[in-house]
């Protein structure tokens, strides 16, 4: 059999993470009908179906999942050796492939880029703004930042912000024909503006704690998003309370367009982290952007 090319198997690696060949030709950087053309040729060199293509979705056979799980992880360790070879070289370079919140996007990542990058030009840097929490090991992240409580055990985490504090807000108008809520339990009869998580497609109950009791509300409006600049922009309107970050809505309150509530049932939590495999060899690039990104307190 003719030697297999390693691009190849990163190929049909990407469609078997993604289950999908217009995603994996996205991430490649590559037509669909070049992608589909390339495991073709893969499949016909070894003889085997490796996967089960229909019109909905794309699935593995016995010898896909076989070659998947043999392939995926060594290739996987060639990459990253291959990457950890910028040591030789006279500055880092590289790209840093990153899933985040929007939110942690603004308040940390972008500062600490706009630092670090003019100093280092053959650092590249992708960023993806998910809500998600990412599988960054599948998805091929270098790393992630979520709070500290959403992640998982296995991951080192770097602590790149301090504690956090969420607040429900609404706007003036809102109230002028709303009384505010007392308690949380107030909640259902409010015009609430609802977050829908992408990972379960469900709506986020609001959290809230008070002498140690832990308390969870879902909560009903008009309005639902899957991001927290719209929802902002609605509990400016008036369309109703938002539950959201407290450094975003601090200057709203301080200025007298938004009014906060529930201030008392709502503690600091788990600030943001940095998140990555335990098993990772940090390339120089990388380790220059976990300490840009290292929260020092005040």
């Amino acid at each position: 059999m003719p030697r297999t090319d390693l691009n190849d198997i990163a190929a049909f690696l990407a469609v078997a993470r993604d289950r999908s060949f217009t995603r994996a030709a996205a991430r490649l950087g590559v037509s669909q009908s070049a992608l589909s053309q390339t495991l073709r040729g893969l499949e016909t060199r070894l003889g085997l179906r490796l996967l089960t293509r229909t019109t909905r979705n794309v699935s593995l056979t016995q010898a896909g999942e076989r070659l998947f799980n043999a392939a995926g992880p060594r290739l996987d360790e060639i990459e990253a050796e291959l990457a950890a070879l910028s040591e030789l070289r006279e500055k880092p370079g590289g790209t840093i492939r990153i899933t985040a919140h929007d939110h942690a996007l603004r308040t940390l990542l972008w500062p600490a880029l706009k630092r670090l990058l003019p100093a280092y030009p053959d650092i590249r840097v992708e960023v993806a703004i998910e809500s998600s929490l990412t599988d960054i090991v599948t998805e091929r992240f270098d790393a992630g930042i979520r709070t500290g409580e959403m992640i998982a055990k296995d991951m080192v985490a770097v602590r790149i912000g301090p504690d956090m504090r969420w607040a429900v807000v609404g706007a003036p108008a809102y109230f002028a024909h709303t009384p505010p809520p007392a308690m949380p339990q107030d909640l259902p009869g409010q015009s609430c503006i609802n977050l829908r998580l992408p990972t379960s497609g469900s709506l986020y109950a609001w959290e809230f704690e008070k002498a140690g009791h832990a308390l969870r509300v879902r909560v009903e409006g008009q309005l639902t998003f899957n991001e927290s600049t719209p929802m902002l922009e609605a509990a400016l309107a008036g369309f109703g309370l938002a539950y959201l970050p407290e450094d975003t809505v601090q200057i709203h309150m301080a200025e007298g367009r938004l009014i906060r509530v529930l201030a008392d049932w709502c503690p600091p939590s788990a600030g943001y982290h940095l998140y990555y495999p335990s098993r990772r060899q940090p390339t120089p690039a990388f380790a220059l952007l976990v300490e840009a990104l290292r929260y020092r307190g005040k």
